[in-house]
């Protein structure tokens, strides 16, 4: 009972101590105002610590209401940690001390290391080295879908020439390509770029009537097909097809390759930076390990 008393009377004392200032949003068009917004107990609140979206594109009485609204927030809160620090167990408050404290030390050493991996570290992947780490790993690169090169058009199903479509899609000679090209206005898609490979997953999506049960029938190496639906017409020629479980060409993979070589010599880096701080120390004295 006595602490519900005491909490009753430390809620009731804190609130009287708030003191809420706000009256318009010219305030906060004063860049010389540097008065307290609020107050309480010992803690303000001053105009740059509220956000401007609470307030800016707002009519005078909004931006008030929107300020004051904050700013109870805030007072809410800092009532809610103090009766927290007050009436929770003080094993629990040491343990939310022990956590804050390794979260600031986590912070501020995460951020120092980026800036010393960022400053230190060689961010260039060569070709040599892309393929070399290929060779070695290729194995470890397994492909999770099915990928195909290809080329497809989509066009209505009223098209005057599909003809001419299908044997430029099949042919693909230059005078093909720039045919193909000088028609592109009249296509409801296009993708004539097939040296880049491309998941089934997004063929499918790209050409509704393909799918898992039948694409099997259409995307074939070397392959034209032509499907249609309520959309449109869907042509379209099959470079090249590699399944699930193959390994990945590394054009697929460049870039994960690459991340993966840059992680590397991140952690390297790291490795030797902890192991050179720690010997620094040690021969300036100012690390020990007594025995």
């Amino acid at each position: 009972m006595a602490n519900k008393h005491k909490t009753s009377r430390l809620f009731w004392g804190i609130a009287v101590l708030l003191s809420v200032m706000v009256s318009s949003c010219e305030y906060f068009n004063d860049p010389d105002q540097i008065k307290p917004i609020a107050r309480l107990g010992d803690n303000f609140i001053y105009r740059e610590d509220i956000p401007a979206y609470v307030y800016s594109g707002r009519s005078s009485a909004d931006s008030a209401a929107a300020v004051n609204d904050f700013v109870n927030k805030w007072a809410s809160k800092q009532i809610m940690i103090s009766k927290a620090r007050l009436n929770l167990p003080a094993s629990q408050i040491q343990e939310f001390e022990r956590l804050i404290a390794n979260y600031r030390s986590d912070l501020y050493t995460l951020a120092y290391k980026e800036a010393l991996v960022n400053q230190n570290t060689d961010t260039l992947v060569d070709s040599k080295t892309l393929l070399d780490f290929y060779e070695t790993e290729k194995e470890n690169f397994k492909l999770r879908e099915k990928i195909v090169r290809l080329r497809f058009i989509t066009v209505s199903d009223d098209y005057s020439d599909i003809d001419q479509l299908r044997n430029s899609l099949i042919s693909y000679s230059e005078e093909d390509q720039q045919t193909l090209d000088s028609l592109s206005i009249y296509f409801k898609k296009i993708n004539l770029n097939d040296s880049i490979w491309v998941p089934m997953s997004m063929v499918l999506k790209e050409i509704s009537p393909l799918n898992s049960n039948n694409e099997h029938l259409y995307l074939k190496k070397s392959q034209f097909f032509e499907i249609q639906d309520s959309i449109g017409v869907y042509l379209g020629f099959v470079k090249d097809v590699l399944g699930a479980n193959e390994a990945a060409p590394i054009s697929y993979i460049e870039q994960n390759i690459r991340t993966v070589l840059l992680n590397r010599r991140k952690q390297a880096f790291l490795r030797s930076l902890e192991s050179d701080i720690i010997d620094e120390a040690i021969k300036n004295n100012e690390f020990e390990i007594y025995e």
